[in-house]
């Protein structure tokens, strides 16, 4: 049985608009990050993997199935979009229960997979709530509970931990890293520290482009030795943002220490070269265009 997504050479339009150019992915069993902008084209390609929109040309197979078969791609894949709502009124439960009616569960099935999804996704204590009076973390696990309903192959997550707290965030993370241990999981984001935290393959998307995959560590790898650090004066930082890439300030007394990319050592005092973290990294890959 093919375990994989692969995409190549895909494109899609919206009327005469282009809004992805020759996408060439292929997504292995496991936690898979896509990083990127707001409007770098990550929803648009997320849709087109669980075919709800269409592409243009090009060729895409989930876990063996072409794109085209939309009945067959849709029952492996469970999607959590980023503006996700349910029936606000419902008990948690009931919800949960109602959407697998209309997913056609039988209700022997249906009864067990609830029980069972309610407990993965921690929220067991909370069944008799209705789902308006849920935290948002709890709303976005019940969302990742209806996604899971039928079992899928495939779970593609939309910015799922935007507004989250720190600590529901972690526990997000978590729980998706367990539910990968047996499908894919796509994590669509422009939060870095998630990408970090829990996947070990990351592709970078801008202006409906692939920019860069690979594995986290080479994309460290690809920004080293273009990372460094200087102790500076207040009054300078200004002018070092407008020739720099900046993606760290730290004011300690009169001396302020910036973080910043640059392909040549800066003509600054100080200057030390520094190892990427996964934030400078992407910054530097967004600054080149792509790989080296």
């Amino acid at each position: 049985m093919d375990n994989s997504i692969i995409i190549r050479k895909m494109n899609k339009y919206y009327g005469r608009k282009q809004a992805l150019f020759d996408i060439d992915l292929t997504i292995e069993q496991g936690m898979f990050g896509l990083l990127g902008r707001n409007g770098a084209g990550k929803t648009t390609l997320m849709k087109t993997l669980a075919a709800l929109h269409k592409k243009k040309d090009g060729k895409i197979t989930v876990c063996g199935v072409p794109i085209e078969k939309e009945r067959e791609i849709r029952a492996m894949i469970g999607y959590l979009p980023q503006d996700f709502s349910m029936y606000p009124n419902m008990r948690t439960d009931e919800a949960l229960d109602y959407l697998g009616a209309l997913s056609g569960i039988p209700k022997d099935v249906r009864k067990k997979r609830v029980n069972s999804l309610l407990r993965k996704v921690n929220l067991q204590e909370h069944r008799r709530k209705k789902v308006k009076q849920l935290s948002g973390g709890m709303k976005r696990r019940l969302g990742i509970a209806q996604a899971l309903l039928h079992d899928p192959k495939v779970l593609i997550v939309d910015e799922p931990t935007a507004g989250l707290d720190p600590e529901e965030r972690i526990r997000f993370r978590n729980l998706l890293c367990e539910v990968a241990e047996d499908r894919i999981v796509i994590l669509s984001t422009h939060i870095v520290a998630d990408i970090e935290a829990s996947c070990e393959q990351v592709a970078i998307m801008d202006s409906g482009r692939i920019l860069w995959h690979g594995t986290v560590s080479q994309l460290l790898a690809n920004a080293r030795g273009h990372i460094y650090s200087a102790n500076v004066e207040k009054k300078f930082i200004d002018q070092i943002k407008r020739e720099y890439i900046v993606t760290g300030i730290l004011t300690q007394n009169e001396y302020t220490t910036v973080r910043l990319v640059s392909e040549a050592e800066p003509d600054l005092p100080n200057t030390v070269l520094t190892d990427p973290d996964l934030e400078d990294a992407y910054m530097y890959c967004l600054t080149k265009g792509g790989e080296e």
